[in-house]
């Protein structure tokens, strides 16, 4: 069976990092360690401060604020079970606030927050691709089982063919979300992922969202005010049916109670595929069906990577 990359907030990960001095001199290795220790303490003292712990009732990630007006930058499934878009962010200073959804990518799980607040917070800079080097060390700061403000280092192994980044940086449940940060405390990806083996165990690689990609897909959301503009929307034209998709995608973000949407069984997470086997290319052909006002449909959802048709009577 081939390994599998399990979420960080459902895996448990467990590395035991044993030195081997090898044919170094001694006096070597004690040379170079206070320059490397220096380099992890002046990144935690950098970085740490934006790194924040989020919580859905439901489970618990990490994310980083991106801009000093209070922009957080996490992964899509940390955020998925938020009830109404709505999330818990604390900070490292000890303050707790209510974060908003305002943009998701499903495909490179990705999410933004945006606070509800006007404080201003410090922020984690985003690295370029001239500072995502393989080989160069890295450290990933989260909250793995809860434990906020955790350091863990490494090297970047690798960087794959669709941009993802690989490292042995220790992740454990709760990284999810977390920046992954050059020598420089610069953010150059968002932890996401470990690869287990038949879906247990655990091999030591771990997954991260390059910043390259994070950094357009922030660039494009940022002026987003709330969960019904630009990539996440509501149609207008839909409103007995109850749901809250995002534009591009349909996948659907949340259900209100009592809807015909709640009423058919839809739910967080689904993606609308097809009405009528026509498939839905974004919300403008969502719309365009909804308002010909038709008296019922069969709807093609896509739920855990499975198609069930359901009839809507409208």
């Amino acid at each position: 069976m081939k390994p599998e990359r399990l979420l960080l907030c459902v895996a448990s990960l467990c590395l035991l990092n044993t030195p081997v001095w090898g044919s170094v001199p001694v006096s070597t290795v004690l040379a170079q360690a206070p320059g490397e220790e220096q380099t992890s303490i002046d990144v935690y003292r950098f970085a740490s401060p934006a790194v924040v712990t989020i919580s859905t009732g439901r489970g618990s990630g990490s994310g980083s604020i991106v801009s000093p007006e209070g922009l957080i930058l996490t992964n899509e499934h940390v955020i998925r079970s938020a009830r109404g878009g709505l999330v818990s962010v604390s900070t490292t200073a000890g303050k707790r606030y209510t974060g908003r959804v305002i943009a998701i990518d499903r495909r490179n799980d990705l999410a933004l927050l945006r606070l509800d607040t006007t404080d201003r917070f410090p922020t984690v800079r985003l690295s370029s691709s001239e500072g995502i080097q393989v080989g160069a060390r890295v450290f990933a700061i989260g909250s793995p089982f809860g434990l906020s403000g955790t350091l863990t280092t490494g090297i970047l192994s690798r960087i794959a063919p669709d941009g993802d980044l690989q490292t042995d940086a220790a992740l454990n449940p709760g990284n999810s979300g977390g920046p992954l940060l050059n020598s420089r405390g610069e953010l150059i990806g968002v932890n996401k992922a470990i690869l287990s083996p038949n879906g247990g165990g655990n091999t030591g690689i771990g997954f991260a969202t390059s910043a390259v990609i994070a950094r357009d897909f922030i660039e494009q959301n940022r002026n987003n005010s709330n969960p019904t503009s630009s990539n996440v929307a509501s149609s207008p034209s839909t409103p007995r049916f109850g749901i809250t998709v995002d534009a591009g995608t349909l996948l659907v973000l949340g259900v209100q109670p009592g809807s015909l949407a709640a009423t058919i069984g839809l739910r967080r997470g689904d993606q609308l595929i097809a009405i009528n086997g026509r498939r839905l290319r974004g919300i403008q052909d969502l719309q365009a069906f909804l308002e010909r006002q038709p008296a019922s449909a069969v709807l093609t959802v896509a739920r855990n990577r499975r198609l069930a048709d359901v009839r809507v009577n409208f």
